[in-house]
């Protein structure tokens, strides 16, 4: 049996008249960009997770970056964010000027909420809290201090599409929620895409006027913006994805319960969650001391495995420059050497979930 890390087609195919019904309406409408479909699902999207407003964009990156942007965050000013997480999470500081200050992340694979205190400084300006794999993070310890030292808060929420802490869904205790669309997400798109969730009025219209070249109206231009609209087509297709992502996440959350019940290898760790946060299993991340044994191991039974992430940010080559070397974040880098995600996504059959389940029941 032969299995994929992931498997978009299969979430495809679960609803496939009402994808492709969805298309044919759009391109048979003649209106591509900034249409009812963008307002439509921004409205869905916003009352989904409890958020005042939604704005589409043309990427998670294009949250991040932008986010920072509109916030004021830029040369001299630090944000603190966990050294474990996806480049783009730091390319969206530093593509504003500004430092990334670099935390260790706890055993839930979140930032440590107990060492952000002490890298807080004059210059910090806002701390970028990631819900890595899909699995929320501690939110109220945070939210304390953005409050004492009067500093901004940013989710970066690319991974954790209706995950929650304490009954709130992610993305809506700070400042700006980042969302990415990337196919591969649990809400993907059938390309790029992404948006913002925020509860002020002005920094939402603000959003509305960077991302069509700071243009508030055709041809008069507020300032200098981008290009970054979430189109018609991905915005209806997301739209038919949003009316089953409950049913899509309850499907994930069964196969990473039975993971959880089922796997059983000392040589293996399994994923916990923090106390009063769910998990909407975007990744399901083990970790093994002998990962590479483990990766060939599984090559050869043909279950295929995903690293997330090998390089931590701080060690690439991108972010040489910040000067960091190796041992200055032992405990991300030693993530960075052990983490490995295994199959999981809509349309897992049984039989595939117990393969790879007995197969790793079998790593000796």
């Amino acid at each position: 049996m032969k299995i994929m890390p992931n498997r978009m087609d299969r979430g495809f195919y679960q609803f496939q008249q009402e994808f492709e019904d969805k298309a044919i309406e759009i391109l048979r409408s003649g209106w591509y960009i900034l249409g009812k479909e963008l307002n439509l699902f921004e409205e869905e999207f916003a009352a989904y997770t409890g958020a005042k407003y939604c704005i589409g964009l043309a990427s998670g990156l294009d949250a991040l970056w932008i986010a920072f942007r509109l916030l004021n965050i830029g040369k001299n000013d630090e944000v603190i964010v966990q050294g474990n997480t996806y480049i783009a999470s730091v390319m969206g500081i530093t593509m504003n000027g500004a430092t990334p200050i670099f935390v260790e992340p706890d055993d839930y694979f979140g930032i440590d909420i107990d060492k952000i205190e002490e890298k807080i400084t004059k210059r910090t300006k806002a701390i970028l809290v990631v819900h890595l794999y899909g699995m929320a993070s501690r939110m109220d310890k945070i939210i304390e201090l953005c409050k004492k030292y009067n500093l901004r808060l940013i989710e970066d929420c690319a991974q954790s599409h209706g995950a929650y802490f304490n009954d709130q869904m992610t993305g809506t205790f700070g400042d700006v929620g980042c969302f990415s669309f990337y196919p591969s997400k649990n809400l993907g798109a059938f390309g790029d895409g992404g948006a913002v969730l925020v509860n002020d009025e002005q920094l939402a219209k603000d959003f509305r006027i960077f991302r069509n070249y700071g243009s508030e109206r055709r041809y008069y231009n507020k300032f200098v913006g981008a290009n970054s609209r979430l189109d018609e087509i991905q915005a209806g297709l997301l739209r038919v994805k949003l009316k089953h992502i409950q049913e899509l996440t309850k499907e994930k959350e069964k196969i990473a319960d039975y993971y959880t019940e089922s796997i059983h290898n000392g040589k293996i760790q399994l994923p916990r969650l923090v106390k009063g946060a769910s998990g909407v299993w975007h990744q399901y991340v083990i970790r093994c001391e002998e990962r590479e044994r483990l990766i060939d191991y599984l090559d050869q039974k043909e279950i295929g495995t995903i690293i997330h992430y090998p390089i931590p940010p701080h060690l690439s080559e991108a972010y040489q420059y910040l000067g960091h070397k190796k041992g200055f974040l032992p405990i991300t880098e030693h993530l960075a050497q052990t983490v490995l995600s295994i199959p999981i996504y809509n349309g897992m059959t049984k039989e595939e979930q117990e393969y790879v389940i007995d197969a790793l029941n079998s790593f000796d």
